[in-house]
């Protein structure tokens, strides 16, 4: 049975999350598994490298699917668009993989970036699409605080309360906060790498910061929020539309263009 790897990429706001739930409640998982459906008769499971909660987007979410007959890359990915729209999802590439390759298990990395506006006029194009604050922001102090995430932690604080994750302790490869000028305000990009997260860790850890970029913190702080294996001492979890499954690393090389 062949076996495909799918990079997605979808707009949050209509799905109630990717996984796929009760009738009646739409879901990325769900919408996919339905084209397949189209494509060939009988029941698809497809697999993703992360279950994003509902309202968070994806630039490169990693499915995989197995299909009765061996379909090219290309004419895969255009019969399953094709069934998709108009929905907010898209597969912008597939590739064929081995029957050992699972889209979830086999990930070594994950990378989510976090989109954050500071300005005062309320947001147009990018409504839903980004967490909108109306004061004005410390970038430096919330790459100063950000480093004390750092390296292997017991994540504890920065942990949702029904995360059933089997430990606390994940690693942060990497977390950058780039700033961007965005039309009378102020768009800070936080770029967040390592092979696996916690529920809600992300919308945690830049809650906080965000917390320390509104003078309301010091940065010395987030070591101490983290030190405490607390959740009391998060600051308030973001909301999701800010945040974009962004990538997903693999041992074998996927989706590389093709001359």
């Amino acid at each position: 049975m062949p076996r495909y790897a799918l990079k997605v990429e979808y707009d949050g706001l209509p799905f109630q999350g990717w996984q796929r739930q009760a009738a009646g409640q739409p879901t990325v998982q769900g919408a996919i598994e339905e084209a397949l459906s189209k494509l060939e008769v009988g029941p698809h499971t497809v697999a993703a490298a992360g279950r994003t909660d509902a309202g968070v987007h994806a630039w490169g979410q990693v499915a995989h699917c197995d299909m009765e007959k061996d379909w090219a890359d290309n004419r895969l990915m255009a019969a399953l668009n094709a069934h998709l729209r108009p929905l907010p999802v898209a597969i912008s590439a597939v590739q064929s993989v081995g029957a050992d390759f699972h889209a979830r298990f086999s990930a070594i990395e994950r990378r989510y970036v976090f989109r954050l506006i500071a300005r005062r006029a309320p947001i147009t194009h990018d409504k839903g699409q980004v967490w909108q604050v109306h004061h004005k922001l410390d970038g430096a102090a919330m790459s100063q605080g950000a480093k004390h995430l750092l390296g292997t932690h017991d994540f504890t604080t920065f942990r949702a309360a029904m995360c059933q994750a089997a430990s606390p302790v994940k690693t942060l490869d990497e977390i950058t906060l780039s700033e961007l000028p965005y039309a009378e305000g102020v768009e800070y990009r936080f770029f967040l790498r390592g092979r696996s997260f916690l529920h809600n860790q992300v919308r945690s850890i830049v809650g906080t910061l965000e917390r320390v970029g509104a003078g309301a913190r010091h940065p010395d702080d987030v070591a101490q929020a983290l030190a405490a294996k607390d959740r009391k001492e998060c600051g308030p979890v973001c909301p999701p539309q800010g945040l974009y499954l962004a990538g997903v690393g693999y041992k074998i090389p996927l989706f590389d263009p093709k001359p």
